[in-house]
């Protein structure tokens, strides 16, 4: 008997080994036509909900694999269902598609040169997050796939979501509107697969959190009513832009003085503030947008309680008014991680990239609506390095920015860790 499980280990193992050569050459074959994906859907980038060419291109490609494809999913959403041969679990793997209200500042070849409107303002339009490298990596995880349908334990459910980072006001779109529209069902979903290229991990590297990985997050409006007057005599005003910078430094407080900042992080950020049209006048009013991050619901009662009270209290100490809008147009989950679902990949991981360069990493207060997957079903989120070897974190660019840039040579990692996450769930399951 010992030497039978010895036998079955040792079979179990070359298995693995042998899945893990093949879908690496797989990988590897494919990086020239990921690349160029990418570099198509970088220099055409579309905003949230105006994915129009981005998705009629990934439609194209899932459907010449033999791919049952349904678009138009909230707005321009494309999913792709791959049913394998072999009975087994369900598993979602998810790319976002849109830009960012972004002019690209790169000297690349294929940097975008596309304008639009947003929110009734002229933009440059940019993949400045890497959502285009997500399409382009997952693509080829379709293709790779699609070629192993016969071999397939399972169906694997192929997410192109539009509207990740957000949509403008009066809209609906991104990933709770792909739940809301049934995404994770027919056939219903066991789990979901996610990752985000990273411009400050290193090419060749992964990094993982389990429980949560990137904050809540709830964007805010607050609207300060005052009395307009001439600027030279301000005694006659209930001044709303003196009102509106007490408010912004009365809030930094809250999470110096009412967040357990030993437990988790949290942040409060005023982002914008708008009032007045000329330099002696004072206005009637000012409108301030901010965000707030935070990893508890406890936390985010505290900065959601926090913010009005100190926003209509101290406008009516100087005799103003505050109207407080949290959320004001969007407000999206903490990033899960299942803690047993990430333990138990966490070796596919490892052999997908090499043990010593999958690391656990901290919190991040930035924020993903993958969160909207996870709160139905089980799911990983992890982050791929996209930052030449060598290079300095901290001086590399940003997400978000007009100098973001990625190392493409990363992508076909990304490819691997997908492909091999869904094969090993599908084999755990199905009691291989």
């Amino acid at each position: 008997m010992k030497k039978f499980f010895l036998f079955a280990f040792a079979a179990a193992s070359f298995s693995a080994s042998a899945q893990t050569t093949v879908i690496s050459t797989k990988a590897d074959a494919l990086k020239d036509k990921i690349i160029a994906w990418r570099r198509d859907f970088h220099e055409h980038p579309e905003l949230g909900n105006r994915e129009v060419r981005t998705s009629g291109i990934i439609a194209k490609h899932l459907q010449s694999l033999g791919i049952e494809v349904k678009t138009g999913v909230a707005t321009t959403g494309v999913v792709g269902v791959l049913k394998g041969d072999k009975p087994g679990p369900v598993v979602a793997l998810r790319a976002d598609m849109d830009a960012l209200p972004v002019i690209e500042r790169t000297a690349s070849a294929f940097a975008s040169k596309v304008k639009t409107q947003y929110n009734g303002q002229e933009v440059g339009v940019m993949h400045a997050c890497g959502h285009d490298s997500h399409m382009a990596i997952l693509m080829a995880v379709a293709e790779i796939l699609s070629g192993m349908k016969k071999d397939l334990a399972g169906t694997v459910k192929f997410i192109f979501q539009p509207a990740e980072e957000g949509t403008p006001l009066g809209e609906k779109g991104g990933a709770e509107q792909m739940v809301k529209e049934g995404v994770l069902e027919n056939p219903k979903v066991d789990v979901v697969f996610g990752l985000h290229i990273d411009s400050q991990i290193e090419v060749g590297k992964i990094t993982y959190r389990p429980g949560g990985t990137m904050a809540g997050v709830s964007d805010m409006q607050i609207i300060v009513n005052g009395r307009s007057a001439h600027g030279a005599s301000p005694w006659s005003s209930v001044d709303p832009v003196l009102v509106s910078a007490q408010i912004v430094n009365n809030l930094q407080s809250i999470v110096s003085r009412n967040v357990n900042v030993t437990q988790n992080p949290a942040v409060v950020t005023i982002g914008t503030i708008k009032g007045g049209t000329r330099f002696n006048i004072i206005p009637e009013n000012v409108v301030m947008e901010g965000t707030l991050r935070y990893f508890t619901a406890g936390d985010e009662k505290i900065l959601k309680d926090n913010v009005r009270r100190i926003a209509t209290k101290t406008a009516e100490a100087y005799g103003a008014t505050a109207d407080v809008k949290i959320p004001y147009s969007n407000q999206y989950p903490v990033t899960y991680n299942d803690p047993a679902l990430t333990a138990k990949m966490l070796t596919t991981l490892e052999a997908s990239a090499g043990k010593g360069n999958v690391l656990l990493k901290p919190a991040v207060t930035t924020a993903e609506d993958f969160s909207f997957y996870q709160q139905k079903v089980p799911g990983l989120f992890f982050f791929l390095g996209g930052m030449p070897k060598g290079a300095d974190p901290l001086k590399a660019p940003s997400h978000h920015t007009p100098d973001f840039y990625i190392d493409e040579s990363g992508f076909t990692l990304g490819v691997k860790a997908l492909c091999n996450l869904t094969l090993d769930y599908m084999a755990g399951k199905s009691g291989k």
